[in-house]
């Protein structure tokens, strides 16, 4: 389990020159002032990788853009996250989606978005890509499996991130390199969630809300 004291105060300028950066000094020193000012903080340590897969949990409200959208600009790092292509329709909002750092995705290709996603790690380009395994702001049961077959197949690691309402904090949790042996490896990722709440915790998956 990692809790909030093993988690140290995350260093803007400790991060490594691996990951793909974005350069927006002023975006992200709003950010950064912004996250102060609603008490947000950032803890924990990414890893210094170029590419990678996100999982952000709990997921269980809009809200949850805030600190999330805040906390991509203010590392400054160049995080993609998927949106549907029709979203894109419109030129404006597709260059400020674009800016924002989404992807478009074809959700209704069976089978689609899963094998893009191989393809672009495939190119060797940086790329990390943020997901929510949840999948719903909902109450669901568990995490859907996608996040973990798209690193398993892709060859490159899992980095889970935690939003905790109650702290106020956005938790790097340590690096995972998935085995192959789905449940096991489930385990051991959701363990680093105990005690993370999200907005709404009775919306959180049954799988984060058992672990109390």
């Amino acid at each position: 389990m990692t809790d909030l004291q093993q988690l140290s105060e995350l260093d803007y300028d400790a991060l490594g020159d691996r990951l793909p950066r974005r350069h927006r000094p002023l975006a992200t020193a709003l950010a950064r002032k912004t996250l102060r000012l609603l008490g947000w903080r950032l803890l924990g340590k990414i890893p210094n990788i170029p590419q990678a897969v996100i999982i952000g949990a709990p997921h269980t409200s809009n809200v949850d853009g805030v600190p999330a959208l805040l906390t991509m600009l203010a590392l400054g790092l160049d995080i993609k996250i998927m949106g549907k292509k029709q979203l894109f329709a419109v030129p404006i909002m597709a260059q400020i989606l674009a800016w924002v750092g989404v992807i478009p995705i074809d959700r209704d290709a069976k089978g689609s978005v899963l094998q893009a996603n191989i393809d672009r790690f495939a190119t060797g380009a940086p790329l990390l890509l943020a997901l929510a395994p949840e999948g719903t702001r909902k109450y669901s049961v568990a995490f859907r499996t996608g996040f973990y077959y798209l690193a398993m197949r892709a060859g490159v690691p899992i980095v889970p991130v935690a939003l905790d309402y109650p702290t106020k904090t956005v938790r790097f949790l340590p690096v995972f390199y998935p085995t192959g042996d789905y449940d096991a490896d489930l385990a051991v990722i959701l363990e680093n969630y105990r005690g993370i709440k999200g907005y709404h915790p009775d919306q959180m998956a049954q799988v984060l809300q058992d672990l109390g």
